[in-house]
């Protein structure tokens, strides 16, 4: 099984997507300091993302993981990575999760996409935590099945 690290902004689905991957009640909780969910995820705050002087934390956090997920809720307007920015994870697999797909339409699923694949994802999976649709097809590609 890969270790895997989830980064995006506040309120984009990480931990509530780290739960479901594990089979855990869905809880709401805002994300205080990194942590782990079972063995092998790291759940980061999504500060880390919006606030460029804590990209130094995400990079050192890295380390421990096999892949880097950059998760984007398919419903947020904002921009969410920078041109390339999967680059600061050099070595590191980079996965793109489109997130809160059952509150979006195709058109803003795409633009997610997008986003992700301009941030330097390779392989890109849309998910929805209410439905389970999609989660997966995630599961087994990082291998917790």
């Amino acid at each position: 099984m890969k270790k895997f690290m989830m980064i995006g902004k506040v309120g984009h689905g990480k931990t509530t997507l780290s739960q479901q991957l594990h089979g855990m009640d869905i809880e709401y909780k805002k994300t205080q300091a990194v942590e782990l969910v079972g063995d092998d995820t790291i759940d980061t705050p999504g500060e880390y993302l919006e606030r460029k002087e804590r990209y130094s934390a995400l990079i050192v956090t890295a380390t421990d993981a096999d892949v880097v997920i950059l998760l984007c809720a398919a419903n947020d307007t904002m921009c969410t990575f920078s041109p390339g920015m999967g680059s600061m994870f050099a070595g590191k697999e980079l996965v793109g999760v489109v997130t809160k797909i059952d509150l979006a339409d195709e058109k803003q699923i795409k633009r997610a996409k997008f986003m992700l694949e301009f941030a330097g994802c390779q392989k890109i999976f849309e998910v929805s935590c209410p439905t389970g649709e999609g989660v997966d097809r995630l599961k087994e590609y990082i291998g917790m099945d």
